[in-house]
């Protein structure tokens, strides 16, 4: 079992930049698979960036280029850094830990607005 809490949401105007955290707690956090994913208005969730246990990183071809993950094993966190925002960024933002289960946070909301 494993909890997570997403911060570092926001308003930010297109071309901005956010970085996003995801703090892990209640397991062991350096096993698990950890990934982004979205979701707008009327829209399916999508996975953005997904990072694995080992280091190895993909990425959705619609933010390749802008978007970085990243984790820090020691502080049980998996960052987000998003670059070059745009207005269709816009969305609720979740963290994902997935191994034997799978487990979300409750979202960070994205804005990407003038």
């Amino acid at each position: 079992q494993v909890q997570l809490v997403e911060s570092g949401g926001g308003l930010v105007q297109p071309g901005g930049s956010l970085r996003l955290s995801c703090a892990a707690s209640g397991s062991i956090f350096r096993v698990y698979d950890m990934g982004w994913y979205r979701q707008a208005p009327g829209k399916q969730r999508e996975l953005v960036a997904a990072i694995t246990s080992g280091g190895s990183t993909n990425y959705a071809g619609s933010v390749k280029g802008r978007f970085t993950i990243s984790r820090d094993n020691a502080k049980n966190t998996v960052y987000l850094q998003m670059n070059s925002l745009k207005p269709d960024d816009t969305a609720v933002y979740y963290c994902n830990a997935a191994l034997s289960g799978t487990f979300w946070g409750q979202g960070t909301q994205v804005t990407v607005s003038s």
